[in-house]
């Protein structure tokens, strides 16, 4: 397994070409971006555990770490998820070697409603593909799918939110995708930090 510094890594030239910073930050931020080409090498089961991992220690709300992953990797499992992912988004994730499905739960452990869950869950995302990303792993978040169809599949209980599906897999040959999606195959670039800042109050 080769993992690269976050704090040493250099961009590279995809992400060079397409990204700049206005302020210093790590590589490994920029670095991340959401493909869509997926080759059809497999990821090990010890990477697939290192992102696991690294998801599970994302902070959380009292460290009720309310975040459920499941996680498609047989030939069988995925046809599930295919199933329960809408048609524009089969056409390229079905091609991605691993699955997984994002939940949270709406209680904590007390019984009590855990009005943190979603955002906590959210964070665990980002740990997963910060994670993946520093292992050549590419990930890409997708909220079009049938989350009454996963919950039946997947046998979700009701206390669970269901968020996103994550394709995890290494990079494809954009040349696979359908026409209009291989233009958007490069890193996209972020509005002014200004635009999403405001000291002090929301400007009018």
């Amino acid at each position: 397994m080769s993992q690269v510094n976050a704090f040493t890594a250099e961009l590279t030239p995809e992400v060079s070409a397409n990204r700049k910073s206005e302020h210093p930050v790590s590589p490994a931020f920029l670095n991340r971006w959401s493909p869509r080409a997926f080759s059809d090498r497999p990821i090990s089961d010890q990477d697939l555990n290192t992102i696991l991992e690294a998801a599970h220690w994302a902070p959380s709300s009292y460290n009720d770490q309310p975040w459920r992953f499941i996680v498609a990797k047989t030939g069988e499992q995925l046809q599930e998820f295919h199933d329960i992912l809408n048609e524009f988004n089969r056409t390229w994730a079905s091609k991605a070697p691993v699955l997984l499905l994002v939940a949270s739960d709406k209680l904590r452990a007390n019984g009590d409603p855990n009005g943190a869950h979603a955002f906590d869950a959210g964070a665990a995302w980002g740990y997963i593909a910060l994670q993946a990303s520093l292992l050549g792993i590419a990930s890409h978040a997708i909220g079009g799918f049938d989350r009454e169809k996963a919950r039946t599949l997947l046998n979700v209980p009701e206390q669970y939110d269901l968020h996103a599906v994550i394709a995890l897999g290494y990079k494809g040959d954009p040349e696979q995708l359908p026409e209009g999606l291989r233009e958007r195959e490069v890193p996209n670039s972020r509005v002014e930090l200004s635009q999403v800042v405001f000291e002090g109050k929301v400007k009018p």
